[in-house]
């Protein structure tokens, strides 16, 4: 805690010293100190990043933080800079600030770096990048935007992000499918097995054919390719082989209803015979715990 209070009287100093010395060591010194700390600092004080990577914020999620918040806080702090003014930019963090202000703190813990709008920009993606929330499409959108906007090529993007290039690539090749198959994997209707294996089938009908037939199906990756391959591609007239399932429409609408009722994905495995299971999707004890009181209710 003294920490905290610490940076928060000396963060102006910090600032106003780093802006005026022209000592390279001295502002390394700064900078890393400035990296380490976390300031307290008011929600009112902070603006949206105008280069978010993340452009859409689920509603139910943005709630479930916000009760988590208000029972324990803001854990991880979110990462700013400032822009003078007592006025600080989100660099990482949007979704945390936005439930914060809902759950009505005045203050939240933040870390305070220096950066130009590019360094932001490049701070801001590659630290998004490296979060386990984002979707297939986000990561891809944002290893485009970095190449593009910070001018890096595939290799030097693949140091910047930790990842091989054929990593990189991959994401990138999802920029290329249909709308409808890279909506599909928005919503985590398919994975990012499925839609590897979609980007790898070069006729754009027949990767809406076989996208539809794996949405319906509800066809795993393997079986996905399993089909790709099974395809003729000497015969543009070929149905797409559907492997016999008990999933009907009317099983679809009950799946889709039960995720939207419980906010999470929602699977109902069936064979022909009648038996089968659900599924509940989660990522972290938030989610698993909003599940058990929509089950309790």
């Amino acid at each position: 805690m003294s920490k905290k209070k610490d940076i928060n009287k000396g963060l102006r100093a910090l600032l106003t010293n780093i802006e005026k010395t022209n000592n390279p060591s001295e502002k390394t010194r700064i900078v890393k100190e400035l990296s380490s700390s976390v300031a307290e600092i008011p929600v009112d004080a902070i603006e949206a990043n105008p280069y978010q990577p993340r452009i859409e914020f689920d509603v139910e999620e943005l709630n479930n933080l916000s009760t988590s918040i208000k029972t324990y806080g803001l854990i991880q702090p979110i990462t700013v800079r400032s822009v003078g003014g007592d006025r600080y930019q989100i660099i990482s963090g949007e979704r945390r600030w936005r439930a914060s202000k809902q759950a009505g703190l005045s203050q939240i813990p933040a870390y305070v770096r220096v950066a130009d709008d590019q360094g932001m920009l490049e701070m801001a993606l590659v630290e998004n990048i490296q979060r386990a929330d984002l979707n297939a499409m986000e990561v891809a959108i944002s290893y485009q935007r970095l190449m593009d906007e910070c001018e890096l090529t595939h290799e030097a993007l693949s140091g910047r992000v930790g990842k091989n290039r054929s990593t990189i690539t991959n994401y990138i090749r999802l920029l290329k499918l249909p709308p409808e198959i890279q909506q599909s994997v928005k919503r985590e209707d398919i994975s990012m097995g499925h839609a590897r294996a979609l980007a790898g089938v070069g006729d754009t009908s027949l990767q809406l054919d076989i996208h539809r037939a794996v949405v319906e199906q509800r066809l795993s990756v393997r079986a996905t390719e399993d089909l790709i391959r099974s395809y003729d591609r000497n015969n543009d007239k070929a149905k797409i082989p559907v492997p016999k399932t008990g999933v009907t429409a009317e099983v679809r609408k009950i799946t889709d209803r039960l995720s939207q009722q419980y906010g999470t994905k929602v699977q109902i495995k069936r064979s022909m015979d009648g038996k089968g299971q659900f599924v509940f999707r989660f990522s972290n004890d938030q989610e698993f715990n909003a599940i058990l009181d929509r089950l309790n209710d």
